[in-house]
């Protein structure tokens, strides 16, 4: 059976896989721990779900615009303006089937065959692809774990070529766990200048930031750093809706009128329950969203204690999003339950195989040396987990 080049050419999410993985073996009876899929651990706020119900029983099930409902898009606008000083109208903003198809949709509307995208390292394992299946070419730059992986001016100055179309931003980081300071952004920001780069800026994890970190929109740190910036969120991470299958993209224009056409051939608009629903979560104050936030950030300050009190692992305190990105390379070359560990692949199929603990190898986001942790699970699972862990490197 023929199957394109193209789909050849793009290989399964590593976080799905392990995800995936991690059920099939419970669905056998297997007590796994999976720190693979990032997803919270917390049920959709009721007042959500209630807007979702009633906008099926007053019949809302039918076609809608396609860049979505005018009121979510306003909402959207009015968030956008209250929380990050972006002065976005509705019709420069559309909304998507989540913030996955918000990055693929951007790719296909901004680049052409050959155009360059800057993207630092540690990336999320769907950028590259993006990129790919738009016709362009993912230029990564190696980013110093001594400085939490973060891209500087300099660096980024190095990797323009003629061919930049665009960089990639994400913060905070999947799966680095960090998050830019405004600084360090507006250090980035003014490197741009004078340039025709565009800036995709993916702030999906906008909402969980830990300790003194400020979350700060890229667009906001000048007119000329909104006039270049597609930004990007959802409300999958901050509202516990991974399953509503629900981003926006607010941009310039002339972008998110291209990439409107392209989604009316796509996808048509998302589910129009579910846009009502957004706009409920949008109305309410944020209280579950801070019970979530706090409770991510106790775990994550506790998951990168107990990394880091194991021989061999190295663990940065996680500022946003809700992940731990530790090195583990000191245990490469070891042979750890009669299998000879290579590389990060190695440490993770052994340790779901032999310790019954998933989480997600770091070679498919470009750092090898690590493997990727989620924290949003429960305290019981987080202690459960690293006590396999640390006995299994023990053994």
């Amino acid at each position: 059976m023929k199957t394109s080049k193209r789909a050849q050419s793009v290989p399964p999410s590593a976080t799905m896989a392990v995800a995936t993985r991690a059920k099939e073996l419970k669905a056998q009876g297997v007590d796994v721990v999976s720190y693979g899929a990032g997803e919270p651990d917390f049920d959709t706020p009721d007042y959500i779900k209630n807007a979702a119900i009633e906008a099926m029983k007053a019949g809302k099930t039918g076609y809608t615009a396609t860049p979505g409902i005018p009121e979510l898009r306003k909402a959207i606008s009015d968030k956008l303006l209250r929380d990050n000083g972006l002065k976005y109208t509705p019709e420069q903003i559309i909304v998507n089937i989540g913030a996955k198809h918000s990055v693929y949709e951007s790719m296909q509307a901004v680049l052409d065959e050959g155009d360059e995208v800057i993207l630092p390292r540690p990336y999320w394992v769907t950028y590259p692809e993006t990129i790919k299946l738009a016709g362009g070419i993912a230029k990564v730059v190696e980013t110093d774990p001594e400085n939490s992986y973060k891209l500087t001016p300099d660096l980024l100055k190095k990797a323009i070529t003629k061919k930049t179309a665009m960089l990639l931003i994400n913060s905070p980081n999947n799966p680095g766990g960090f998050a830019y300071t405004p600084d360090e952004l507006e250090a980035i920001a003014q490197a741009l200048e004078g340039t025709d780069i565009m800036v995709l800026s993916d702030e999906i994890y906008e909402r969980l930031v830990y300790g003194d970190t400020e979350f700060v929109s890229f667009a906001s740190l000048s007119d000329d750093a909104y006039n270049r910036t597609i930004t990007i969120n959802g409300f999958s991470k901050a509202y516990a809706m991974t399953g509503w299958r629900l981003g926006y993209t607010a941009g310039p224009l002339e972008v998110i009128k291209a990439m409107g056409r392209l989604q009316s051939h796509m996808t048509q608009n998302p589910v129009s329950f579910a846009q009502a629903a957004a706009v409920a979560a949008f109305a309410e104050p944020n209280d579950e969203v801070e019970k979530m936030r706090l409770e991510f950030e106790k775990r994550g300050n506790y998951m990168a204690e107990r990394l880091n009190a194991v021989d061999g692992i190295k663990c940065r305190k996680p500022t946003g999003a809700f992940y731990c990105f530790p090195d583990v390379s000191a245990h490469y070359g070891r042979t750890i339950d009669g299998v000879k560990i290579e590389n990060s692949m190695d440490f993770a199929s052994t340790l779901l195989d032999k310790a019954n603990v998933a989480l997600v190898p770091g070679g498919p986001f470009g750092c090898d040396n690590n493997v990727r942790l989620s924290f949003a699970c429960s305290m019981e699972q987080i202690t459960k987990g690293l006590d396999r862990i640390e006995k299994w490197l023990k053994s």
